[in-house]
């Protein structure tokens, strides 16, 4: 089953824009039973209105005035909606008429239901921080995802600026009630949070991102609307938004920091209700019923086979004799890091373009969607990893970016850019994100809402794969492929012992300094990461583990009759599945190709 290399089709010429339809036109595409249909349908349109940001993001323009109500009553409105939607779709379930494909997107929409009213228990609204994901951050983002290119498109901007320190207030009410009933964030977090508030706050209002639309000329604009725009916004900004991040930074300083969680107390575990909210995001990150522990063991075999590939390619690449020698090799040797921000880049851009030309190859369907290099920003590059991606809008207006981190250049590894960028691009996250988008015949919670677990067990899957393409230029290259996987294991023994074992912060950086050749500034960043969003760093070694699995058992039963591409396809071409449905899937694939007589 040989698969041409193609490009998923596009909307008919004719196809009217997504917001032009309510709800959006895709919200049930591919579904035949009109009662699963109305559900879905009913489902996204809800989530877009409870999340406006969501919806701008996706092309959908009809909330671009609005941000969602993260109140205490905002909050219970959207838990409802959940409860209630879950009772109808398990109702539809149980009936034995459904097509194979509507059953398929009920379970999974089941799945995501089940995981956010299980989560419930850990109350993040009330305690969580972190250096990615947080009021400074989230708004800063607001001018790269809300376009203005005419007079109407600023007026909702503006509309939108006018809710946000109300919102950042509401967001110090909730952490406020969750330090009254002991939920508190960790010391280090909530240390790195304030000090983002307080060097945005040292800077030059005019600098600030969310003053950038101010910065674009708009040549077509009549001069006295150009003039109020801009006045409207940096008004706003002045008046209302940063006197709202003084009021947080001042939170954090005097009441989130005594009393946050101390470095041997980071874990979950220390929050009332800790065990029951790290049992639930475990399963809502791996789709999958595991017990801590039994992953904290998988984590330590698979860095024990680890450790001995990297002492071995070490051996090789640099005459080292160990794997201590290796990676304190790997860390000391001024000659594998980079010299320069545009060296960082231009590694970046390198891989990619060996990646976009190999992808034939090994994939039969491709995205339109283009991926492009950028730089992680200058507030958030201190705080955060050596790289990460976004996704491109659906409507075309943004392509996908792989942001590569380019702070402090002389700290960051030569060996490490090139499974970077084909983790967070192609073939990884860009490749499979795209693909998802542009799917036709699936519902759109499907096409832009994947689960964690194939998503980032995807993006690790080829950084081997990129391998086996002969994509990594020399040995070095290799190593950081090794390193990067060790990273990945290690993240469950951390995940875990943090979380569930009772493991302090220092106690996990030891161990990643010990088994992964990451640096140790990195290493200080990636901890602190894990210990802000439990059970998210499991889901990479779990898919991966799970994706290999699935293709060992597809080459075993069909032998000569086996194609990577037609494997690839199976895998991608349903969207950002849970595990369970991922294996049906390949099941289905594997039949399909043993049921066709030569």
């Amino acid at each position: 089953m040989l698969a041409c290399s193609r490009a998923l089709p596009g909307p008919p010429e004719s196809a009217e824009p997504a917001e032009s339809a309510w709800p959006p036109a895709d919200a049930a595409s591919g579904i035949s039973d009109p009662n699963v249909a109305d559900l879905l349908r009913r489902h996204w349109a809800t989530e877009l209105e409870l999340y406006p940001m969501l919806a701008t993001v996706l092309g959908v323009h009809r909330f671009d005035d609005r941000v969602d109500d993260n109140s205490p009553e905002g909050i219970a409105k959207g838990r409802a909606a959940t409860r209630a939607f879950l009772t109808e779709a398990q109702v539809l379930a149980a009936r034995s008429d459904l097509p194979h494909g509507d059953r398929r997107s009920l379970e999974l929409l089941q799945e995501r239901l089940a995981a956010s009213i299980a989560s419930e228990v850990c109350a993040f609204e009330e305690w969580s921080l972190s250096v990615s994901d947080n009021a400074l951050s989230r708004w800063n983002r607001l001018p790269e995802d809300q376009k203005v290119t005419t007079p109407a498109s600023g007026d909702t901007l503006v509309a939108r600026y006018a809710l946000i320190a109300e919102h950042i207030d509401r967001e110090v009410a909730n952490l406020r009630r969750g330090l009254a009933r002991g939920l508190v964030s960790n010391a280090e977090t909530t240390r790195r949070v304030a000090d983002m508030f307080e060097k945005q706050l040292a800077q030059p209002l005019a600098d600030w991102p969310l003053l950038a639309p101010t910065r674009v000329s708009h040549d077509d604009w009549p001069a006295a609307t150009l003039g109020r725009f801009r006045a409207a916004l940096r008004a706003t900004v002045s008046d209302q938004i940063r006197p709202a991040f003084e009021r947080y930074a001042a939170f954090l300083k005097t009441e989130g920091l005594p009393r946050a969680r101390r470095d041997d107390q980071s874990g979950v575990a220390f929050l009332p209700n800790g065990a029951a909210c790290y049992r639930a995001r475990v399963r809502a990150h791996t789709t999958l019923e595991r017990d801590p522990r039994a992953l904290h063991q998988l984590g330590l075999d698979q860095i024990a086979a680890l450790d001995r590939e990297l002492a071995e390619l070490g051996q090789s690449a640099l005459g080292t004799t160990s794997l201590a020698q290796t990676l304190e090799r790997l860390r000391s040797d001024p000659a594998l890091y980079f010299r320069s921000a545009e060296e960082i880049e231009g590694a970046a851009r390198s891989a990619l373009a060996r990646a976009r030309a190999a992808q034939p190859r090994a994939f039969g369907v491709l995205p339109k969607a283009d991926c492009v290099v950028a730089r992680v920003p200058d507030y958030e590059a201190a705080y955060t990893a050596i790289g990460y991606y976004r996704a491109p809008n659906p409507d075309g207006t943004k392509p996908g970016e792989l942001f590569v981190n380019v702070s402090k250049p002389e700290t960051r590894p030569r060996f490490e850019a090139a499974a970077l960028a084909f983790h967070e691009s192609i073939p990884g996250h860009h490749l499979q994100i795209a693909i998802s988008q542009e799917l036709g015949a699936l519902p759109a919670f499907r096409k832009h809402a994947g689960f964690t677990a194939f998503v980032e067990g995807w993006a690790l899957y080829t950084e081997r794969l990129a391998d086996e393409l002969g994509l990594y230029a020399d040995a070095l290259d290799r190593l950081g492929m090794l390193s990067f996987d060790a990273w990945r294991a290690s993240r469950l023994v951390v995940d875990t012992g943090v979380h569930a074992l009772g493991w302090s912060r220092q106690r996990a950086i030891a161990f990643m300094l010990k088994h992964t050749a990451l640096t140790p500034k990195n290493i200080d960043n990636e901890v602190d990461r894990y210990i802000a969003w439990p059970g998210q760093a499991l889901a990479y070694k779990t898919g991966q583990l799970e994706i290999l699995a699935l293709r060992e058992l597809a080459q075993a039963r069909l032998g000569p009759r086996f194609d990577l591409r037609a494997f690839h396809d199976a895998v991608l071409l349903g969207g950002g599945v849970s595990l369970p449905v991922l294996r049906q899937q390949v099941n289905a694939y594997i039949d399909g190709v043993s049921a066709v007589r030569d």
